[in-house]
């Protein structure tokens, strides 16, 4: 996963009401009932079906940790979708999201102003339609490099330029060299 995938699933785990089950048993148990099946389960981590019934009886308590760490991702995947998708659509449609970073941004100016890249630390908030075009790139599977586009082309919009205002010569923005990024919606 890129950065700008890993800081949508971030903002989605603090969008949960109630936090997931805590012990092996109860995500298993979450697991079966969301899959139908230990046969889905095993599938879904990559292990047997008995494996899947020890882990869910008891029998077996300790995975190993690549294993514990796909329980974990598929438990918090499934987890509260309504309060996610809820929160999404919001954001999209009427609050926006707001866009927290340390990066390398650089951008095509004017003849005779320096287009010098260098490290900024910003905080924007971004309208509706650049979180609904976001959400809607990472789920047609867009890349992490078309999404940094996407939030580029907002900070150009909102930041350098303020919404029209000034800096209208500046062409291209781009995101490089990010030291961090986090979302919130």
């Amino acid at each position: 996963m890129g950065e700008i995938e890993d800081a949508i699933e971030r903002a989605d785990r603090e969008a949960f009401t109630r936090e997931p089950p805590k012990t092996l048993q109860g995500r298993i148990n979450f697991l079966m009932k969301q899959l139908k099946s230990a046969k889905a389960v095993a599938a879904e981590l990559g292990v047997t079906a008995d494996s899947v019934n020890r882990y869910r009886r008891g029998a077996r308590k300790h995975p190993p940790k690549d294993i514990a760490a796909k329980i974990d991702a598929a438990v918090r995947s499934r987890w509260q979708p309504q309060v996610r998708k809820r929160r999404r659509k919001q954001a999209a449609v009427t609050t926006g999201i707001t866009v927290e970073t340390r990066a390398r941004f650089g951008y095509t100016a004017p003849i005779g102003t320096t287009d010098d890249g260098r490290f900024r630390r910003l905080t924007v908030h971004l309208p509706p339609a650049y979180a609904q075009r976001l959400f809607d790139a990472r789920d047609a599977g867009a890349s992490d490099q078309e999404m940094r586009g996407i939030i580029a082309e907002g900070f150009k919009d909102v930041y350098f330029q303020d919404g029209g205002g000034r800096a209208m010569g500046l062409s291209d923005v781009e995101i490089n060299d990010i030291d961090y990024l986090d979302l919130d919606y």
